[in-house]
């Protein structure tokens, strides 16, 4: 199982960029922790998360006063 967000999926092995697409989720506007290190956008269609990864992914989110 890979970890996300704190909530487990059951895959074993799927590629960082399929797992956003198929969660309608954009590269351009998210930060990715893998393992607790930060992984670098030109890194995300190469990296396939594998069993036992923990992964965090965190919107930037505009505002202000």
């Amino acid at each position: 199982m890979i970890r996300i967000n704190g909530v487990d999926i059951d895959k074993i092995e799927i590629s960082l960029m399929q797992y956003l697409e198929e969660n309608s989720i954009s590269p351009q506007r998210i930060a990715v922790e893998l393992n607790e290190e930060i992984l670098p956008k030109a890194n995300y269609a190469a990296t396939v998360l594998k069993d036992g990864d923990v992964v965090e992914i965190v919107n930037f989110v505009g505002g202000g006063c």
